[in-house]
């Protein structure tokens, strides 16, 4: 079976039990601009009245249905974003929201930890916004979407809104 199709024409690599889906959190559940999100610079006020990405929930939400539960929130940062995160789905009502499941939560600290991290709960699709963190994952996830792109290397697919990221992950045929 060919496991190197182009993008929307990946045929299945396993049966659709053994697929499971990583989402980072930041510029991708949570809005923000530039490098870094208004989330991680302001006040904690200011990071828990930060808006969801139009549609995320909602997308979230099929997905989880689609993976039967078998969806992660995958992010880097410290121990005050962490705290910060964790505070802000909650008040956002996210796991009530989308069906993800409370313990489905992993940090690390560098970036290229997220790759050891999907390796070891079986993510083979993630979505992220950073180029950096989607390459380290080369050889490890086989589908990895570039949120908020327009434009992505080969291996990568550029998903720019939520819309366009469930109709993409839906097309692989893996959920």
């Amino acid at each position: 079976m060919n496991t190197t199709a182009p993008c929307w024409g990946i045929m299945k690599r396993n049966s659709p039990a053994s697929h499971v889906l990583g989402i980072d959190i930041g510029r991708v559940l949570i809005e923000g601009d530039g490098p870094d999100t208004n989330f991680l610079r302001g006040s904690d006020a200011e990071a828990l009245r930060a808006p969801a990405m139009p549609g995320a929930f909602e997308a979230v939400r099929r997905l989880v249905a689609q993976f039967d539960g078998r969806v992660w929130l995958v992010s880097k940062c410290g121990p005050k974003i962490q705290e910060r995160s964790r505070r802000w789905l909650d008040r956002h009502r996210f796991w009530q929201e989308t069906g993800v499941r409370h313990g489905n939560l992993r940090f690390c600290r560098e970036r290229k930890e997220k790759a050891p991290i999907c390796q070891e709960l079986g993510i083979s699709v993630f979505v992220d916004d950073r180029l950096d963190v989607l390459h380290a994952m080369g050889g490890i996830v086989p589908y990895r979407f570039q949120f908020g792109a327009w434009e992505a290397p080969p291996g990568i697919i550029a998903v720019p809104t939520w819309p366009e990221a469930e109709t993409a992950i839906a097309a692989l045929g893996v959920a």
